[in-house]
C-alpha cells in the first residue's frame, strides 16, 4: 500500500503542479497571507506531523475564532469557499503522502486536543496511517452545513461530530484491507465528479446527527434563558 500511495502520490503531484501554481495565484491575490496552511495533527502511533493545506481562510484565522468551521464562516474567503466546497484545498496533501504522513485513505488525522480525549478504544485508530479520505469524509462531506445548524458548533462539534467520525474510523481499523481502501477511493472519486448529479445516498446515521444537534440546540437555548432570568432577577 505504501508502494501505492507514493507512486500515484508522485504522478498526483506532477500532473496537478499546473493547478498548484494556479491555485496559489487565486489565493495571493484574493487576500493577504501564505499560500499554504499548515496545523500540527496526531498521525500513525501518535507522532506528530504537519498537515498541508491550501488556506481558505484570511491569514491567522485561529486567532479570529474557533478551530471549529460552519460553511457561513466570515473568515473564510471567496477563493476558498470554492476551494473548500471542491476540496481543491486538500490537494497538498498529496505532499504528506509522498513523505509517508499519510496513505490516501484512511482516518482522518485530528488535532492533539480533541485526540487528548480519545478513550483507549477509540485510540486503536492511531494503530493505521491516517488519510486524505476515508468513510467519515464521504459520509460527513457536509460537515460544514451540518455544524452551521448548531447553536454552539463547538459543543457540537465535541459531542456529536468527532464521535461520528470516530465510529466510521473504527471500520478502517476493523476492515483494514486494500479492497476497502480502494472501495472508499473510488466512492471519493465518484463523490468529487459525478457525485454532484447523482450524490451518495445520505446514511441514516446523518439524520441521528440532525437530531442530536437539535437536542443540544434546545439544551443551549433553556440554558441561556435560564442565565438571563438569572440576571434579571440579580
Amino acid at each position: 500500500m505504501r508502494l501505492f500511495d507514493f507512486s500515484i502520490g508522485l504522478i498526483g503531484l506532477i500532473l496537478s503542479s499546473p493547478l498548484f501554481l494556479l491555485i496559489a495565484v487565486l489565493i495571493k491575490l484574493s487576500s493577504p497571507g501564505p499560500v499554504i496552511y499548515s496545523q500540527q495533527r496526531v498521525g500513525r502511533n501518535a507522532e506528530l506531523f504537519s498537515l498541508y493545506k491550501f488556506r481558505s481562510m484570511i491569514d491567522k484565522a485561529d486567532k479570529h475564532g474557533t478551530s471549529v468551521t460552519t460553511d457561513r464562516d466570515p473568515r473564510i474567503t471567496t477563493v476558498g469557499r470554492f476551494l473548500r466546497k471542491t476540496k481543491l484545498d486538500e490537494l497538498p496533501q498529496l505532499l504528506n503522502v509522498i513523505k509517508g504522513d499519510m496513505s490516501f485513505v484512511g482516518p482522518r488525522p485530528d488535532v492533539p486536543e480533541i485526540i487528548n480525549n480519545y478513550s483507549k478504544e477509540m485510540k486503536k485508530i492511531l494503530k493505521i496511517r491516517p488519510g486524505i479520505t476515508s468513510n467519515a469524509t464521504l459520509q460527513l462531506r457536509n460537515e460544514e452545513e451540518l455544524l452551521s445548524l448548531a447553536i454552539d458548533p463547538d459543543r457540537v462539534y465535541e459531542e456529536v461530530v468527532v464521535p461520528a467520525k470516530v465510529k466510521l474510523a473504527m471500520e478502517h481499523v476493523e476492515k483494514n484491507s486494500f479492497l476497502f481502501d480502494f472501495k472508499i477511493l473510488l466512492q471519493t472519486v465518484w463523490a468529487l465528479t459525478a457525485g454532484k448529479l447523482f450524490p451518495l445516498e445520505e446514511q441514516a446515521f446523518i439524520n441521528d446527527l440532525k437530531n442530536k444537534i437539535s437536542l443540544i440546540n434546545n439544551s443551549t437555548t433553556k440554558n441561556q434563558k435560564n442565565t438571563k432570568e438569572t440576571e434579571v432577577q440579580t
